[in-house]
């Protein structure tokens, strides 16, 4: 099994849309008891008295569009046990690979990526918190989890 956690700042829009699409990526080639795929953030900032925020509306409704849910789904911390525990960790921008490596205790494994270097780029993913864009987002998380599951066999 490949274990992939994606982790953004607040888990609420960026890493939970990779999350689901992924996990409908997978399941669309009929692999999903091949991955183990969840999501994390580095801040606490979505997190209150342990109880983490759902995926922010405008994510949700962006899913949506595309037939993909995440109902369910409240943010949670990236911890340093998760380093050992997933083969891939996959930050969405430089903030969050510099945020994931202090968190990890630094990345001696090599399990630390930013998306979009599947797809052969140095790009960050934008935060559509900020932009407000989140098609775009979508898109280059399609652009990257495409390229990621591209490595791995259609059929094992």
């Amino acid at each position: 099994m490949i274990k992939i956690l994606f982790i953004c700042h607040g888990n609420i829009c960026r890493s939970p849309m990779a999350e689901f699409i992924l996990k409908d990526m997978v399941s669309q080639r009929g692999l999903p008891a091949e991955f183990e795929i969840a999501s994390a953030a580095t801040s606490t900032e979505e997190i209150w008295n342990g109880i983490g925020n759902p995926v922010y509306p405008p994510a949700r409704k962006e899913l949506a569009r595309h037939g993909i849910r995440c109902e369910g789904k409240r943010a949670v911390q990236l911890k340093a046990a998760d380093y050992r525990h997933y083969d891939y960790l996959i930050g969405m921008d430089d903030a969050n690979i510099r945020n994931m490596q202090r968190i990890s205790g630094g990345d001696p494994e090599h399990k630390i990526h930013k998306l979009l270097e599947f797809a052969g780029s140095s790009r960050d993913i934008a935060d559509p918190w900020y932009t407000g864009d989140f098609e775009t987002t979508y898109n280059d998380i399609v652009e990257g989890c495409e390229a990621f599951l591209d490595q791995f066999p259609k059929s094992r």
